[in-house]
Formats: C-alpha cells, sequence, structure tokens
C-alpha cells in the first residue's frame, strides 16, 4: 500500500498538470479586451464567435472597484483600481448577451453579440 506522503505528492503532481493543462488551454482561446473606467465599459458592442469558448482580458482603470457581470452567462469579477485579470466564457449560443458593472449600475451595459 503506498504511504500517505507519497499518495499526496502524486496528488499535488496532478493538481499541478490540470492547473498547466487549464492554463494552456485558456492562452489558447479568441481573446478580447475589456477596459472598465467606472464610467463606461469599452467597448459597449463585442461580436464573438458562437459555440466558442472565449476570453476576455479585464482592465479596471479607475480609482474604485468594479464589478464586471453577465448574468446569462454566470460571470463576475470584481477588479480593485488598476487591476487587470480575465474571464472565460462558455461556448455561447447564437444571440446577445447582457453584461454590467454592478458597482456603477447607471452606466450603460456592454452587449456581446455571438454570431
Amino acid at each position: 500500500m503506498p504511504s500517505i506522503p507519497r499518495l499526496f505528492a502524486v496528488a499535488i503532481a496532478l493538481v499541478v498538470l490540470l492547473a498547466l493543462a487549464v492554463r494552456a488551454a485558456a492562452a489558447d482561446l479568441p481573446t478580447f479586451a475589456v477596459n472598465l473606467t467606472g464610467e463606461r465599459i469599452d467597448p459597449a458592442r463585442l461580436e464573438v464567435p458562437a459555440a466558442t469558448r472565449v476570453k476576455f482580458t479585464l482592465r479596471n482603470t479607475s480609482r474604485g472597484a468594479v464589478e464586471f457581470e453577465g448574468r446569462d452567462v454566470r460571470v463576475e469579477k470584481v477588479l480593485g483600481p488598476g487591476v487587470e485579470s480575465f474571464v472565460v466564457l462558455p461556448p455561447l449560443k447564437p444571440g446577445t448577451y447582457r453584461f454590467f458593472d454592478e458597482f456603477h449600475p447607471d452606466i450603460p451595459d456592454m452587449l456581446v453579440i455571438a454570431k
């Protein structure tokens, strides 16, 4: 029977391999830049391929926190001032999806059109 330290080492190795595989897969995705300023989301309209996972690189250029959210696809990300991050969207059916900054509900939504 394998020892506990050996099983632990194997588990750690599997987690590392899985993380590397996920990172490599995310690097190959169609990627779109999204800028959140606290006053608008840029671009306001974005076309993405349908039935394909896509990656949004998010940048908060405001002086406060923002929350990028898309309820239809169950995506949300909070970013502090000056922070950059990303989200990966699942394959979208053709249609229009609304994304918004929940911390700034008065600014216009970003529309993502999957074609």
